[in-house]
């Protein structure tokens, strides 16, 4: 029998081994660092209360991979017909009916979730992403709006011809004034760098046709059709208003693929790291080195197919007979910005909800773009899931922060974080310090492949790998793209696509997210 080795555990890798169970007869072997199954869609359980690494909204304009989810975790029972999904121009049904199984008795389920995302900015709430709403209005005041419209039009007669950079890209699409009112400050907080330095080919990934003009489409026709529909494939992804979420987080996902990988005979080692990668000189990969990270233990492990999902820079390093020198200066070139999520639990918020002032506000994730703090970004665990809390009359938030691993924040202790995040809460007025209760802190590496460093020459690696026949690049890391976690399963797919089909071109793989209908715009 043929065997696979898949480097990591995320949903590339694990996406990868079960398509090779379910349509070939490759035997796949995943080798995961980690003690965990997910990467950074895991969901880490601290005492009952589940955190979302960076939060993942399942939804995909892709009907292979929402089938793929539903396969794996079914749809809550709802009212037969109250939610109706249209893809492709075609109107059904997602298994969506009063028989599906209750999330209160049964725990492998998948929710229905709404989306509410804001931005908070100058102690204001502002629709996420930027809506021409009468809030917005209000909350700029007039003269503000006034330098923003104008600034649209002229970035609308005179756009920026050459977009080479963020700023570039951001300029064009929603001017000038809106870009440094919302954009630079934040972005540059994310990535630690200039946004005339980060590479246009950022916002092409992840703002994707968003601009103010569909904004304003997209409010004008919700005023007058509430659309329940899933799939939602004529919405920019971040105007999605609803999504699929399983009942404890990402990580439940992928979990209950691994276990369903081990019992059809997949091999899955944790605690395993890839020391080394072995080729013939001749373009074939034919082995791995890996060692057990507790007992430093080490093996070699032959195989016919490698799918990587390590980091490019780890993945060049790691070979032998060793690349170019000029590939690997722009595999060390290339750059990562790390993550840190600080888990506290509250009594309560002082934001509350507007209909009810004794519940929290029901977003999922709160943009912060307030320039006297660090934090970037909060999530509120109870409105991903209800199930995310162990006790429903607490509130569980995680505050997240942006860095690089040699920065002093990146060292702090967990004591030290948990005093800066209640500290910065503090001083936004959305959480008194006397209602946090219990905190937990969680330090994710290499989180974002940056489109900066050596990004620019960041191609001659791709020529270079798609020289070794057996070996896939695949996921976020694995293939330096910003990535979210269906596209990484895209490529998982497309890569078994490639070997069951024989074909031995790269194409298809590289293209996944950038071609017109995954890129998520429209031609007209």
């Amino acid at each position: 029998m043929k065997s696979a080795i898949i480097i990591g555990g995320g949903p590339a890798g694990l996406t990868a081994a079960l398509e090779l169970l379910d349509r070939t007869d490759i035997q796949p072997i995943v080798i995961e660092k980690s003690e965990y199954m997910g990467g950074i869609s895991r969901t880490v359980n601290y005492k009952g209360n589940r955190i979302d690494i960076g939060g993942h909204r399942f939804f995909s304009k892709s009907d292979r991979v929402m089938e793929w989810w539903l396969k794996i975790l079914p749809l809550e029972g709802i009212p037969e017909g109250s939610v109706q999904v249209s893809y492709h121009n075609q109107n059904r049904f997602l298994a969506a009916s009063a028989d599906g199984p209750d999330p209160e008795r049964e725990d492998r389920v998948m929710l229905i979730r709404n989306r509410l995302s804001r931005i908070y900015f100058m102690r204001r709430f502002f629709d996420y992403p930027i809506r021409l709403s009468g809030a917005t209005l209000k909350n700029l005041g007039l003269l503000k709006v006034v330098k923003v419209g104008a600034s649209y039009v002229k970035a609308s007669m005179f756009p920026r011809r050459n977009e080479r950079s963020l700023e570039d890209f951001l300029i064009n699409r929603f001017g000038r004034e809106l870009y440094l009112t919302f954009f630079k400050s934040y972005t540059e907080k994310v990535w630690g760098e200039p946004c005339d330095k980060i590479s246009a080919e950022w916002g092409a990934q992840r703002i994707k046709g968003l601009s103010i003009y569909k904004a304003l489409a997209h409010l004008v026709k919700s005023a007058f059709h509430k659309n329940s529909d899933l799939s939602q494939k004529q919405v920019e992804t971040s105007l999605i208003e609803k999504f699929l979420y399983p009942k404890f987080g990402p990580g439940q996902m992928w979990e209950e693929v691994a276990q369903r990988i081990r019992a059809r005979g997949g091999e899955i080692f944790t605690g395993w790291a890839v020391d080394g990668i072995e080729t013939d000189g001749q373009g074939r990969v034919h082995s791995v080195r890996v060692r057990n990270v507790k007992n430093r233990q080490t093996r070699c492990m032959e195989a016919d197919f490698f799918f990587s999902t390590m980091p490019v820079q780890e993945l060049v390093n790691s070979m032998t007979p060793a690349p170019a020198d000029e590939i690997r200066d722009i595999a060390n070139g290339l750059m990562y910005r790390d993550f840190i999520t600080v888990g506290l639990l509250c009594n309560k918020l002082k934001l509350t909800d507007r209909k009810d002032s004794s519940q929290p506000v029901k977003d999922n994730w709160i943009y912060i773009q307030e320039p006297d703090v660090q934090v970037g970004r909060m999530q509120i665990f109870n409105n991903w899931s209800p199930y995310m809390v162990a006790d429903p009359s607490k509130v569980w938030i995680g505050l997240e922060y942006f860095c690089y691993d040699t920065d002093s924040i990146w060292s702090q202790s967990d004591s030290a974080m948990t005093e800066l995040a209640t500290r910065e809460l503090d001083s936004m007025q959305i959480v008194d310090p006397r209602d946090v209760l219990d905190s937990t802190v969680i330090r994710m590496p290499k989180t974002y492949p940056a489109y900066f460093g050596a990004y620019d020459r960041f191609p001659k690696v791709i020529e270079w790998a798609n020289g070794f026949e057996n070996l896939f690049l695949i996921g976020r890391n694995g293939m330096h793209k910003y990535n979210n976690q269906d596209h990484s399963m895209l490529a998982a797919m497309t890569a078994v696509d490639c070997i069951l089909a024989g074909e031995r071109s790269r194409d298809k793989l590289w293209s996944l997210n950038t071609e017109m209908e995954y890129h998520e715009q429209k031609s007209e």
